[in-house]
């Protein structure tokens, strides 16, 4: 990403580089008499960072088109069969906003899923979506992967993909580990939730790429008498084969704990319990180490504080704007990582309050809305 040689960033400049990560990597085609795309761009930066929706932004800004022609051409560019070509802009994006400091090897990497709960019920859109556990009070999800890089005071998102109902998880780790490959990335250990906790998942792994990994491992079982529930037993954290139902024999760490139930006021001992892939390390250091993965679901919080809301049945939009929020995270770390680095000899550090998510989003809404002006009075109708 080209920044701002000077020695102050404004807001200005933050729209700048926003405006521009989206002009120069996503392919949405707008023009028109009345409409531009810097319009369209500013319009759906600031429904993203206020959590609203874009009539709303539409209706607050002065110098804009009215939300029907604005929606109108967001669904002539953003067409659902050019789906991953709008997610290979994304990826583009994202990718360009990786600092420049950070190293390509030796990293700790996570991937991960993330639902947003749907709630309709038109059969057009239930098929972009995929099911899963009730919660939320819904069994469908729209549901995006991503892949995360730990590096240092620093954590950055450099690609995702869209998930469709009819992929595998293996299908999904397969196409973002080819796009770490092809970014130059090379992971030193790859964190993995249970989702991605599977024969065939392990086997790839294991086998065919060779890769490090920590996969969080599905407790099923009794209580002393089956399953990877009948290991967690004794006080001591200690490392174990185990053979799958499948047959798959693997390396298991089991870190012992006692769980307290409120209501029975019983306790019982459970987990944590991970498969270990081609590493060495105690079941303590395994678990201390699979903490880190955890800095992903910060990144899924923040996405919640810039998505914005939308009820469209246009399921390209619906995952545009999922792709946006994490867009927004990558330029604010990198923002950060240009205008808050400590000058200090030897490692990279950050003053890491000086220039927080919430300044960023303010920082991006006040440009805003100086660019277009704001609405500070409605008609009062008279008899």
């Amino acid at each position: 990403m080209e920044m701002i040689l000077k020695n102050r960033l404004n807001a200005e400049d933050v729209q700048e580089v926003a405006e521009r990560q989206m002009r120069e990597h996503l392919s949405l085609e707008i023009e028109g008499t009345k409409i531009r795309i810097e319009m369209v761009l500013n319009v759906l930066l600031k429904a993203a960072i206020e959590r609203q929706s874009v009539e709303a932004v539409c209706a607050d800004l002065e110098d804009i088109v009215d939300s029907n022609t604005l929606r109108e051409a967001l669904n002539e560019a953003l067409m659902v069969e050019e789906l991953r070509r709008h997610e290979a802009g994304f990826n583009e994006a994202l990718a360009d906003c990786v600092p420049s400091e950070m190293t390509r090897c030796g990293l700790g990497m996570a991937i991960d899923l993330h639902d947003e709960p749907f709630y309709g019920r038109s059969e057009e859109l239930r098929a972009y979506t995929v099911r899963g556990e009730a919660r939320e009070g819904t069994t469908y999800f729209w549901r995006i992967a991503t892949l995360y890089v730990i590096w240092r005071g620093v954590r950055v998102t450099p690609a995702l993909t869209y998930v469709l109902p009819q992929e595998k998880n293996l299908d999904i780790l397969q196409r973002l580990l080819n796009r770490q490959a092809d970014l130059g990335f090379r992971s030193k250990v790859l964190y993995l939730d249970k989702g991605f906790c599977s024969g065939q998942i392990i086997a790839y792994l294991q086998d065919e790429v060779k890769l490090p990994a920590i996969i969080a491992c599905l407790i099923r079982g009794k209580e002393g008498k089956d399953g990877a529930r009948a290991l967690c037993r004794g006080r001591k954290a200690y490392r174990t084969r185990y053979t799958f139902t499948d047959g798959a024999t693997i390396d298991l760490a089991i870190v012992p704990t006692l769980k307290h139930n409120l209501k029975t006021g019983r306790a019982k001992r459970t987990g944590p319990v991970y498969v270990v892939i081609h590493l060495d390390w105690s079941a303590k250091k395994v678990q201390q180490r699979y903490r880190r993965r955890f800095g992903i679901e910060s990144s899924y919080r923040q996405l919640g504080q810039a998505r914005a809301h939308i009820n469209s049945g246009n399921p390209a939009l619906r995952f545009f704007f999922l792709a946006l929020a994490l867009l927004l995270i990558n330029i604010w770390v990198c923002l950060r990582c240009f205008c808050s680095r400590l000058i200090t000899p030897g490692l990279f550090r950050l003053q890491l309050n000086r220039f927080r998510f919430a300044r960023f989003c303010a920082f991006l809404r006040r440009a805003i809305e100086q660019a277009y002006g704001t609405a500070i009075s409605i008609p009062i109708y008279s008899f």
